[in-house]
């Protein structure tokens, strides 16, 4: 339990991290998406890689 390879996992927590943030402020600054904003809102705070990669290819109208 303690063998956690940090030298792997760190890195895609700071993408998934990264990702997030980007998305919630695109989010924001979006005048139209597809779906209610608060889906998106869950999506990309519980939804890990997926939720954000969901929301940069399907949510947003304004590409």
């Amino acid at each position: 339990m303690n063998d956690i390879n940090w030298g792997l996992i760190g890195p895609l927590l700071a993408l998934q991290l990264l990702l997030a943030v980007i998305g919630l402020i695109s989010l924001a600054k979006a005048e139209q998406v597809r779906g209610p904003r608060w889906m998106w809102v869950l999506f990309l705070v519980f939804g890990n890689l997926l939720g954000s990669i969901a929301y940069f290819t399907l949510g947003r109208r304004d590409l």
